[in-house]
């Protein structure tokens, strides 16, 4: 087979999968409102607006909005202990297909991308019985987190993909904004309604199993929908 002007063939594409953890795999919306309420209470402020506030920003600029006054670093460092208490001893699960779709990926071919920790991570996967992957990018691995390309596009380079092989499953706007900067195909999962930008939207992880299982193995001509 002849490739374009005469040469050899292009090797097919090999597909990547790249997912956000948080409300994409793992349900901890609720955690995330305990953690944030119990941070509010030590500091003497709102649980309802802090954890507003906390669902649009990262923690630093949490605390630069709602506590201005306060040492942000001791802020930060009181949140981690209270997350590294609910990774101990909190209520949550995966979502619904989660184990199934992570068990069925190729190895190698896959990663987490996540705006929390990866001790956090480990815990709540090792709970909730879903494979952790050979590489994770989180919090500690970037100076710039979502939404700047940068955490998909590391993802990518330690997979050794290229970004327009990789398909991003997120849930969040700053995710999806993330993986589209990174010149990715995103997929929306867990939201009613379509975020802006996604290529294509499903209301919930289990109902995209499918889909990413058969882009994962090729399948990856019609990525929009």
């Amino acid at each position: 087979m002849i490739g374009e002007n005469g040469g050899p063939p292009r090797p097919a594409p090999v597909p990547y999968v790249l997912f956000d953890v948080d409300g994409t795999l793992i349900d901890a919306v609720a955690n995330q409102r305990r953690v944030w309420e119990a941070w509010a209470a030590r500091h003497g402020l709102d649980p309802a607006a802090v954890h507003r506030v906390a669902l649009r920003t990262r923690p630093l600029e949490t605390f630069a909005e709602v506590a201005p006054d306060q040492d942000p670093q001791a802020c930060l460092a009181a949140l981690h202990e209270l997350e590294d208490e609910d990774v101990r001893s909190g209520v949550y699960g995966a979502f619904d297909g989660a184990v199934e779709l992570l068990a069925g990926l190729p190895a190698g071919r896959w990663a987490l991308v996540t705006s929390n920790y990866e001790h956090r991570v480990r815990g709540r996967f090792a709970r909730t019985g879903l494979p952790v992957p050979d590489v994770v990018v989180d919090a500690a691995s970037v100076a710039e987190g979502k939404p700047s390309p940068v955490p998909y596009l590391l993802a990518a380079e330690r997979l050794g993909a290229a970004p327009q092989d990789c398909l991003v499953i997120e849930d969040a706007p700053s995710g999806v904004e993330s993986g589209l900067r990174a010149g990715m195909t995103v997929w929306g999962v867990n939201t009613p309604t379509r975020v802006d930008g996604v290529h294509r939207h499903f209301t919930s992880l289990y109902e995209a199993v499918p889909a990413i299982l058969a882009f994962s193995r090729g399948a990856h001509r019609d990525v929009t929908g």
